[in-house]
């Protein structure tokens, strides 16, 4: 069996003009829409997965480096450092 193209033969489209457009008024002709979703992608089989550990241990990694630069700075203002 042959597949249907997915786009109408302009020879035997009615109402077309040289070029590829329609008279106005016509309407043009549908084409095949491609649409839907491709490949469903399995779901893991853990719920912790290498890249959520790597964002877990980035994020306490940020906030640790944050939270040591604040005490310092609160420090240096309360004059311990002088």
């Amino acid at each position: 069996m042959t597949a249907i193209p997915p786009d109408p033969e302009p020879a035997q489209t009615p109402d077309l003009e040289p070029g590829g457009g329609v008279t106005p008024g016509a309407t043009p002709p549908d084409s095949d829409q491609m649409s839907g979703v491709g490949k469903v992608e399995e779901a893991p089989r853990h719920t912790i997965t290498p890249g959520s550990v790597t964002t877990v241990v980035a994020v306490a990694v940020f906030a640790l480096i944050f939270l040591a630069i604040a005490v310092v700075m609160i420090l240096k203002m309360t004059g311990v450092f002088d």
